[in-house]
């Protein structure tokens, strides 16, 4: 059964799940995989080394899928940062409209993708109101409201997200998605009910038999409970929530017992090359890789199809039964006793007191 959201409307999806960008987890088989499946699955333009690759990638998805998919377009600091123009333009050049922002200064590429004919739907991730305040001036059609709970970069507010999606239903001026803690159907209705439009997911898809990393990094992520995770680099304002292991121990610790505060101290543990290692090779102590606190919540790994389907399940069961729970008439109670008035019914009377009940009391009595 379609559902009838913002998201759905605008994107010409059945169900309103976005599968988030992911580093070196974002490639065409996922993205073609939730997209088959009902929702809308994104390609991480940055899995990909030159702009050029990156068309390949978007002709490669389109030969897998005739659904709707778009691409996330994360902008982070670097010493020597890619061309995120070019990116962009080959996005537009081979027709996808639909883009997932992150990152810093977004402004440049936002107007980018805004000038073309027809313009881009743009989904903005923010972990903050301010932050989606401004990047509603910047012409967004959605917001991506990351609470707390979420993979990767987790802010500095450390707002969770049943605050952070209240907030933003009082604030936003335009629709939003809830993304951080979500991996089922009662995570959707939550999150329709406090006025999301959908959810994103990364974590969880990472979990699903499409998803191109290996077997035992999946058999992990099943086997961890939710406090399995680590936040590191708060020390230099670029807290990152990453899946707890050897490595992020020892970073920990070089942040935590560090004199001088030089990142150089900790940056050989916190490597992205390593972190990619580790969906190739399936060790999952050999580097660092982001996972979010809801891997607590997954103990299985479907394929993308019977995931989605399974949330969209969950989520219209979830929505009847809450809707039930409202009545013409107040029920009568369930509680079984005594009207009150009955001396029986009394605590303090000598027929009304439960068996063991009075000798508690008079222990009590002597040792006063």
């Amino acid at each position: 059964m379609p559902f009838n959201t913002a998201l759905t409307r605008k994107l010409g999806i059945k169900i309103p799940v976005v599968q988030g960008g992911m580093m070196w987890v974002g490639y065409a088989e996922l993205a073609s995989a939730v997209s088959n499946a009902g929702g809308l699955g994104l390609i991480t333009a940055l899995t990909q080394p030159s702009p050029e690759d990156l068309r390949k990638e978007i002709r490669r998805c389109k030969q897998m899928t005739s659904k709707p998919f778009g691409v996330n377009l994360t902008l982070l600091p670097a010493m020597v940062p890619p061309d995120y123009g070019a990116y962009a333009q080959v996005v537009l050049d081979e027709g996808i409209r639909i883009v997932e922002t992150a990152g810093n200064s977004p402004g440049p590429i936002i107007k980018q993708l805004k000038a073309a004919n027809p313009p881009c739907v743009i989904l903005h991730k923010c972990t903050t109101i301010r932050h989606a305040l401004s990047a509603v001036k910047l012409g967004v059609d959605f917001l991506s409201i990351d609470g707390f709970e979420c993979a990767g970069h987790v802010g500095e507010s450390d707002i969770t997200n049943f605050i952070l999606l209240s907030r933003a239903r009082q604030t936003m001026p335009v629709p939003f998605i809830a993304s951080g803690g979500f991996a089922d159907g009662q995570g959707l209705a939550a999150a329709l009910s406090l006025g999301a439009e959908g959810i994103n997911m990364g974590t969880r898809f990472m979990c699903t038999v499409e998803a191109p990393i290996h077997e035992n990094i999946k058999k992990a992520i099943v086997e961890a409970q939710e406090t399995d995770t680590e936040l590191v680099l708060r020390r230099w304002k670029n807290t990152s929530r990453l899946f707890k292991n050897k490595v992020t121990e020892d970073a920990v610790r070089v942040e935590r017992e560090s004199t001088t505060g030089k990142f150089e101290e900790v940056a050989p543990y916190v490597s992205g090359k390593r972190g990619r290692e580790v969906f190739l090779n399936g060790d999952k102590d050999y580097g660092v890789w982001t996972a979010g606190q809801v891997i607590g919540l997954i103990h299985d790994i479907p394929t993308c199809h019977d995931l989605v389907h399974r949330i969209e399940k969950e989520a219209l069961d979830t929505l009847a039964k809450t809707q039930s729970l409202v009545v013409d008439q107040q029920p009568e109670p369930d509680i079984v006793g005594r009207p009150i008035g009955d001396p029986s019914a009394d605590p303090k009377s000598e027929h009304g007191k439960a068996p063991g009940e009075a000798q508690i009391y008079n222990i009590g009595k002597a040792k006063l």
